[in-house]
């Protein structure tokens, strides 16, 4: 029985993570739809009559803080996936497993990096 335990997380364990998982995608979600809010509407603007110069240096600095924008938000849009694919694991009970060694990953590190699904064991040995 204790060798059980061992593989998998209980499910008051496993809710604790859902909990933690919940609210990080409720802030990512919420941050994501404040970027594509700010995107949008800086596509809408941009006819006001400012002179030759300091236009191209406005233009030139708003494309490059939309480039940022659109990096950030293809972050936060893959993060929001991982942390989506953390809750079907929590859901079928392959969640804190790591998917190489098939160990338990350390609470520590889930509730650090809860989409994980490495030890940093087995992340370090992949990045050699």
């Amino acid at each position: 029985m204790v060798q059980e335990e061992n593989k998998r997380y209980s499910e008051e364990e496993l809710k604790e993570f859902a909990e933690l998982i919940g609210q990080k995608l409720d802030t990512t979600r919420s941050e994501l739809n404040y970027i594509k809010e700010t995107l949008s509407k800086r596509n809408d603007s941009g006819t006001d009559n400012t002179s030759g110069n300091s236009k191209l240096l406005e233009d030139g600095a708003d494309t490059s803080e939309r480039e940022n924008l659109s990096q950030l938000a293809a972050r936060l849009q893959k993060f929001t996936q991982q942390l989506d694919a953390a809750m079907v694991r929590i859901k079928n009970g392959t969640y804190g497993v790591c998917k190489d060694t098939g160990r338990l990953i350390p609470k520590e590190r889930l509730r650090a990096v809860p989409h994980t699904q490495q030890t940093i064991e087995a992340k370090l040995r992949q990045s050699r």
